[in-house]
């Protein structure tokens, strides 16, 4: 236990908070040598846990944790409550296991934000004990505090691949010891250093060099972020514009931060050049509330995904399929849903089953298949005469129907409903069936059509090769179209509003290393670019029948196909997602897939699914249009000759007369701030937003003046918005 009192000093913070934090007045131990405190109980659930163990320990023994995938060591208290409590500190060993951290209350089933791991610590390893200490009053990774509840549970959770780690020492501490530090101090704009600390540290200790020359500090001014209010930022403006060569900034008497600034790369923004940008690319699944739609400025919310199969509008309950046991579950009514969601200002898409199913309860499960082998002891029968009824009876009419979710994989994800593989007739024939039903029961409805979940079907169905062979060789998605096209020109009535599809990318970078990350952040190139040979299994053999197959150029491809098969139907992308919600990589990818998407025209999107608003993907949305700062309406030309699409994105937003460019920087290199001379857009004072890089993912936003758009940095792992004010 000795090892506690040091331990205080490893908080990982990015604010100025009381350097000293008490609550209760004693430290509550939870688990140390042998047994767990009588005041817990092990809740856990698909792991296998020993208390006794000894293959590593501090004292006689540890917490062994072998969890399955999603399965957690979870620790409920009998005396809640733990929010009484400054932090929860533990000792941890593992090969940096892939866990994640929530609390919960057993009261009203609340919970705090999920914390990966790595948002404490990438140096978690098998030959030794890592301390580590939650501070609930600042929670990585955006620093928001636990907040009050009746918190009463701890659940150290695995993620997709299951973890094996061992615990000691697991203990809620009663005070924190903030050591006065200066966490960051970043280059931004173009006189302007972003600092970050923790504790009661003195800012005007500030000393700031650039080519071994002393730079005069012009202001100092403190910043609170948005929706965190007890973090803060604050900007040190100097005397002297920034230059390509050293930056050495100190603070104090033993911290400093060095950087080298580079040659701007040069280019040029031409407003005069632009395209309307779409309003529903800003789109998510499930958002949270209507204060999280307006919060991050989202234009379209979805109600989709694998259970809404199964939705039965006339008792408010859908199936989990093979995500969980096939078990019904109460869900969210369909008609209230439509509403709140367009009382805040978004467009509303809804998913109408298409199966032959939907669920009869809140309750029953189809699992396994020898004992519930019929599927009426779990749904009720469902065709295009109750799809009306329920469509008609809407008060609340949605802009856009899907004609169900991912039909093509339903003999898997609900074999219980389906057992037998989708072909391309059956597809096609209830696209068309339930279309024809929607725009009937809801005129002026759009359609969106097929929600195909991945690159393998977008040219195949699970019946496979036979079924490609009696189609005369076509890849389904062409034939798909050509299709719907000829039904159509013989009706004299389009039914297919939009071709959606499901886009996740393809590379595994769930490692999260370095090299992980660093593929993740330039994979959204094959959202666009004709040269990216994608780098994973699509890049091998070749089974479709399209050009470059090993290029997804997903948007551009999509749009030919369309161009080529059925003019006039818009590009839906309905599930897309980042690969790392909580990592801030998984927000700068983000940040880059929105920019693409009004740069390549792309008509609608939406992210699977409700990121967390305080959390890095949140903070992507919020950079382009949160609380009513819009990015643009038209998407202007950005050209940077030698840009390396690879590390960095730029975006160019303005408005239809052309005199009000915005510009997005997303710096995908994690160590080298970028700099920019950027042409067409004037000097003068900017509204700012960024997250990332040394500062950490909040929302930070000030005014600044750029004196000059000839070198404008940004730092490393940095979004940045700039937009001019009159």
């Amino acid at each position: 236990m000795a090892r506690s009192k040091l331990l205080r000093a490893h908080l990982l913070l990015l604010t100025s908070v009381p350097w000293f934090i008490r609550l209760v007045g004693a430290d509550q131990i939870i688990y140390s040598d042998d047994a767990l405190s009588t005041l817990w109980q092990d809740w856990s659930w698909g792991s296998t846990i020993d208390y006794q163990a000894t293959n590593i320990a501090e004292g006689s023994s540890s917490i062994s944790i072998n969890s399955g995938a999603w399965a957690a060591l979870s620790l409920k208290s009998n005396s809640p409550n733990v929010g009484d409590f400054a932090g929860l500190r533990f000792d941890i060993s593992g090969d940096q296991p892939e866990i994640q951290f929530y609390i919960q209350s057993t009261t009203d089933n609340s919970q705090s934000p999920t914390i990966p791991l790595t948002a404490l610590s990438t140096f978690v390893s098998s030959g030794n004990f890592t301390s580590l200490l939650l501070d609930f009053s600042a929670l990585p990774p955006v620093g928001a505090p636990l907040g009050n509840g009746t918190w009463d549970r701890i659940n150290f959770q695995a993620q997709g691949n299951g973890a094996i780690y061992n615990l000691d020492n697991v203990i809620l501490v009663d005070s924190i010891v903030v050591e006065p530090k200066f966490l960051s101090a970043e280059p931004l704009g173009t006189n302007v250093i972003a600092v970050t600390g923790q504790g009661d540290i003195d800012y005007s200790s500030i000393k700031v060099k650039q080519n071994g020359k002393d730079v005069a500090v012009k202001s100092v001014s403190t910043v609170p972020t948005v929706d965190v209010p007890n973090k803060s930022i604050t900007y040190v403006t100097l005397a002297t514009p920034f230059a390509a060569g050293t930056l050495l900034v100190t603070a104090g008497n033993s911290t400093s931060f060095n950087y080298t600034l580079p040659a701007a790369l040069s280019g040029s923004i031409n407003q005069a050049k632009s395209f309307p940008i779409s309003d529903r690319i800003y789109g998510v699944n499930f958002p949270t509330s209507a204060s999280y739609i307006q919060h991050l400025g989202v234009t379209i919310a979805r109600k989709g995904g694998n259970a809404e199969t199964a939705y039965n509008p006339f008792g408010d309950f859908t199936n989990a399929g093979n995500d969980w046991y096939f078990e019904n579950r109460a869900a969210d009514n369909a008609d209230d849903w439509v509403g709140w969601v367009q009382e805040a200002d978004a467009d509303a898409i809804l998913l109408v089953p298409a199966l032959d199913w939907v669920s009869k309860d809140a309750s029953s499960y189809s699992y396994p298949k020898t004992v519930y082998p019929d599927p009426s002891t779990v749904y009720a029968p469902w065709n295009l005469t109750a799809a009306k009824t329920y469509l008609t009876g809407l008060k609340n009419k949605p802009q856009v129907v899907t004609v169900d979710n991912e039909i093509e994989i339903a003999s898997n994800t609900h074999q219980d409903m389906h057992p037998i593989p989708f072909g391309y007739d059956e597809i096609l024939g209830r696209v068309l069936n339930f279309s024809a039903m929607a725009k009937e029961a809801i005129p002026g409805v759009e359609v969106a059509a097929p929600s195909t979940c991945a690159w393998w079907y977008y040219w195949t169905s699970m019946v496979g090769d036979s079924d490609k062979a009696a189609h005369n060789g076509s890849d389904f998605l062409p034939w798909f179209l050509q299709q719907i096209r000829a039904h159509d020109q013989s009706t004299g009535t389009r039914l297919l509003d939009f071709l959606d599809i499901h886009y996740y990318y393809a590379p595994d970078t769930s490692a999260n290393d370095a090299a992980a990350k660093a593929l993740r952040l330039r994979m959204s190139r094959s959202l666009w670019d004709p040269t990216y040979v994608d780098e994973s299994w699509i890049s091998g053999d070749a089974y479709n029948s399209q050009p470059n197959p090993d290029r997804v150029m997903l948007i551009p491809r999509m749009q030919a196909l369309i161009e080529k098969y059925y003019p006039g139907t818009k590009l839906s992308i309905g599930e897309f997602a980042s690969t790392a919600d909580t990592d801030l990589t998984g927000g700068l990818l983000t940040v880059d897939m929105l920019g693409i998407f009004g740069r390549y025209k792309l008509d609608q999107a939406t992210y699977w699914s409700e990121p967390d608003e305080k959390g890095p993907v949140g903070l992507a949305y919020w950079l382009f249009r949160g609380y009513g700062t819009f990015f643009g309406t038209r998407s202007a030309e950005v050209s940077i000759p030698k840009l390396d699409p690879d590390t960095l994105g730029v975006f160019a937003g303005t408005n239809a007369q052309h005199n009000n460019a915005t510009i997005v920087v997303v710096n995908k290199d994690p160590d080298t701030p970028v700099a920019l001379d950027l042409a067409g857009i004037p000097s003068g004072k900017y509204f700012v937003r960024h997250f990332g890089g040394q500062a950490g993912v909040a929302k930070f936003q000030t005014t600044m003046d750029l004196r000059s758009t000839k070198y404008i940095v940004v730092p490393a792992y940095t979004a940045v918005f700039l937009q001019p004010q009159k």
